[in-house]
């Protein structure tokens, strides 16, 4: 995974080191005192669904589709705001009835930004360092969060301290945490507001996802192509990269999408 992540995950130095520490230090400990909790933050195309999926294929024999990984997504799964007590017992009873099968397995909540506030109290007694609950030992499972929230001031931050003269290698956790707290935690709008879980410190690492460099923006191009078995030219590479916006305006540094829509531009040129 350690060089999966570096080989093929673009500009993400900070999450390639957050995410090797946590999974590191929960996988080698035969009796953790809590299931291990990683919040990923960050503008579209930042690569947070293509690291989730990574770390759960290295770790799960059938990745995504292992029967002890469960994937949730507010609009699939929790559509309406009207029927969140029911909501709030199926994914209880879900994560419960899951965990006492497994208790190794993960649970991957997507969009988190778009979650319906209060639901995701539900899992609080699952997250905390309690020994037994609902008579199920669940400090093995893992649950990870993912979210765009944060994202506009992550990438505020990154403009700021590159204004400042400080590469993305040298950008550090307490850089961001700031931001990254005040956009998601105190935010009404989110999943996270008011929750026990930030209330009660039950996330072991936040991971914050960079914009991404034009260059960056290459190296995706190279790897969507050769992983269609199509022929890798520089102009072709060039071309796919200045066709996606970059912000800020007057001085175009990071894609706006990231590399979310490389793989849908390089099949105007083939």
């Amino acid at each position: 995974l350690e060089f999966d992540l570096a080989t093929n995950l673009v500009g993400q130095p900070l999450v390639r080191q957050q995410v090797m520490k946590g999974l590191r230090e929960f996988l080698e400990n035969p009796n953790p005192v809590k299931p291990l909790v990683m919040s990923f933050h960050g503008s579209t195309g930042t690569g947070k669904t293509y690291v989730s999926s990574m770390l759960i294929r290295y770790l799960f024999q059938r990745g995504l589709q292992s029967p002890y990984v469960h994937h949730f997504s507010p609009i699939v799964h929790f559509p309406h705001a009207d029927l969140i007590e029911q909501y709030k017992e199926s994914l209880k009873r879900w994560i419960q009835g899951n965990l006492t099968n497994c208790g190794r397995s993960a649970f991957l909540f997507d969009e988190m930004d778009k979650m319906h506030p209060g639901l995701i109290d539900v899992i609080i007694p699952f997250l905390g360092p309690s020994w037994v609950v609902y008579g199920t030992n669940y400090r093995k499972a893992i649950f990870i969060f993912i979210s765009n929230a944060g994202g506009e001031q992550i990438n505020n931050v990154t403009l700021a301290l590159w204004h400042a003269r400080k590469d993305r290698e040298e950008i550090s956790l307490q850089d961001l945490e700031p931001a990254i707290s005040k956009a998601v935690f105190e935010n009404p709008q989110s999943g996270f507001w008011k929750s026990g879980i930030i209330n009660e410190h039950l996330i072991d690492f936040v991971v914050p996802f960079l914009p991404l460099k034009h260059h960056h923006v290459k190296q995706c191009v190279i790897s969507e192509l050769v992983q269609q078995g199509l022929e890798v030219r520089p102009g072709v590479v060039q071309e796919v990269a200045d066709s996606i916006p970059y912000f800020p305006e007057e001085e175009k540094l990071f894609s706006s999408t990231g590399c979310k829509t490389v793989a849908s531009r390089i099949s105007f040129f083939f």
